[in-house]
């Protein structure tokens, strides 16, 4: 691969994760804090990344795979997304009260975006010859992306100081997560073109676009537990992405979403990990290590706090790093193995569908009521909002630990899958 393709699939990566970075972890900050949104207001935005990933396999399957360029694509998406992303800035700087366009904005916005994900793999695939060893160094970039989107933020336009955000300054995220998006827009028509996978005319099966030709999969027993368990544990998944950022605002943590770039440092750290943690220990006990972390992170959050015991709020985000990779990494690579050869692509992306779709969907809807539940005018008993989601994935963990029981299950090195 030429060394200029090389940076421009790198700064690709690097924009596509700064702009999600820039707006979604202090989501829950913005609703609560300058719009006043209730808790069932927060989870029904927050939700509307489930439907995206929901309508995502469609926009992919049956438009880009189809008639388009990738790389064409994903400039028209991140174009019109801008203008959406600006027209949330543009409601933020006129009222602090929640209006129901907010969530139409960002519901579109999310069916626009989701698909960008998968884009701007399929153009990083087409331009390389080893995908084992180039794509890993250009899609860190990702990750740095959405850790400097958090450091700018918080150190330097310190829009999440405490005055700053009474003051509404948080508005301010989506105006630079929109000018972050023109600016990948415009930078995608120049990436590698990336012809589309399918010819024209070619006969379209929705169960190829949604995944469902690996829904036999489904017939082993262990898999099922293991796929209902996913959906099980992005229950708890959610309470997070909804309501950490407000949470460490509430109790007084400095440079909040800062700290909250520890979780993608640790992420990194623990992906490197895993390949070796996975051939030594197996799947079931790499996946119950996610889960039981899960379980931990929110005991911590429940019992912490921003003085005396401000280590276990910052332990609870250094989690992140096992919580994901321990779970979701690991759960693509058991799906993998378990899928074959002929459905391996189908496989994952009904996994995708269960947990960001399915699951996370169910989870902001129940986060939102819990919240509400616990929340007596503007004071909320952030003890049970964690507490409630900790119970959940102990639950779960208790329930795959006893249920799965895979003696066929793969302990072979599988690194080249990260």
């Amino acid at each position: 691969m030429k060394l200029t393709t090389r940076l421009q699939l790198s700064a690709m990566m690097f924009l596509e994760f700064f702009v999600w970075g820039a707006w979604f972890v202090t989501l829950g900050t913005f609703l609560i804090k300058n719009l006043n949104a209730n808790g069932a207001e927060t989870g029904a935005v927050f939700s509307t990344q489930s439907w995206g990933a929901i309508i995502a396999p469609f926009i992919i399957g049956l438009i880009a795979d189809r008639y388009f360029n990738a790389e064409k694509i994903l400039g028209i998406l991140h174009v019109i997304g801008a203008f959406l992303l600006y027209k949330v800035y543009s409601i933020g700087a006129v009222t602090n009260v929640y209006p129901p366009a907010v969530f139409y904005y960002l519901l579109l916005y999310m069916i626009l975006f989701m698909p960008t994900l998968a884009l701007v793999n399929s153009i990083s695939f087409n331009q390389m010859t080893n995908t084992e060893k180039q794509f890993p160094p250009i899609r860190v970039w990702g990750t740095i992306g959405w850790i400097i989107a958090g450091l700018a933020i918080s150190l330097v336009f310190l829009w999440d100081k405490e005055e700053n955000v009474a003051a509404g300054l948080m508005k301010n995220t989506f105006l630079l997560a929109s000018i972050a998006s023109l600016v990948l827009g415009i930078f995608s028509f120049t990436l590698p073109k990336t012809p589309p996978k399918v010819a024209k005319g070619a006969k379209v099966k929705v169960s190829e676009v949604l995944g469902l030709d690996a829904i036999k999969l489904l017939k082993d027993k262990n898999y099922l537990i293991f796929f209902i368990a996913s959906i099980l544990i992005c229950i708890p998944l959610a309470f997070y992405y909804q309501y950490a950022n407000p949470f460490l605002q509430d109790v007084g943590m400095t440079n909040p979403t800062a700290k909250m770039s520890l979780g993608q440092f640790f992420e990194i750290f623990f992906l490197l990990l895993l390949p070796f943690f996975f051939k030594k220990f197996g799947f079931k006990i790499t996946i119950l290590a996610g889960m039981l972390a899960w379980a931990i992170r929110y005991a911590l959050f429940a019992y912490g706090n921003a003085d005396d015991l401000a280590f276990m709020l910052i332990i609870g985000i250094i989690l992140h790093g096992i919580c994901y990779d321990f779970f979701f990494v690991s759960g693509q690579i058991y799906t993998d193995a378990k899928a074959g050869q002929k459905v391996k692509s189908a496989a994952q992306g009904l996994i995708t569908l269960a947990t960001y779709g399915i699951g996370m969907l169910i989870g902001f809807w129940i986060a939102g009521l819990i919240k509400d539940a616990y929340t007596v005018g503007n004071v909320s008993n952030w003890k049970m909002v964690w507490i409630i989601p900790s119970l959940i994935a102990l639950a779960v963990f208790i329930l795959f630990a006893l249920a799965f029981q895979d003696k066929n299950e793969k302990r072979v090195d599988q690194s080249e899958n990260l």
